[in-house]
């Protein structure tokens, strides 16, 4: 492959931004929810030892689903940043191939 001539690099933008600060969204969207899981278990509640097991639970599982939301979320974002970002960098020229029938192209299917 053989970067095309006379193509001229887009400069980076927001993308590049994106992916740096990716980790550190990551690591945010995790810790908020866990904390809040941790704090639970911390909490004074005076509550029945049946009806705080369900309650923690509760939040224990909504904890779980908000971090598999964010993780997804920040993927998505991640993928679309990355697809952006290959997508501005240096135009490529595949080799070319001779076709069988360029001077005379076979007629395509015939509907009747």
């Amino acid at each position: 492959m053989r970067r095309l001539p006379g193509h001229t690099r887009t400069p980076y933008g927001r993308e590049r931004v994106v992916l740096r600060r990716l980790p550190v969204w990551l690591l945010g969207g995790t810790v908020v929810p866990a904390m809040s899981a941790g704090m639970a278990r911390l909490w004074p509640w005076e509550l029945p030892a049946a009806e705080l097991a369900a309650r923690i639970g509760l939040i224990d599982i909504l904890a779980v689903a908000v971090v598999i939301l964010w993780w997804t979320a920040l993927f998505t974002v991640g993928i679309g940043a990355f697809i952006v970002m290959v997508m501005k960098g240096p135009a490529y020229v595949a080799d070319a191939y001779p076709l069988v029938d360029a001077d005379q192209p076979a007629e395509g299917p015939v509907r009747k």
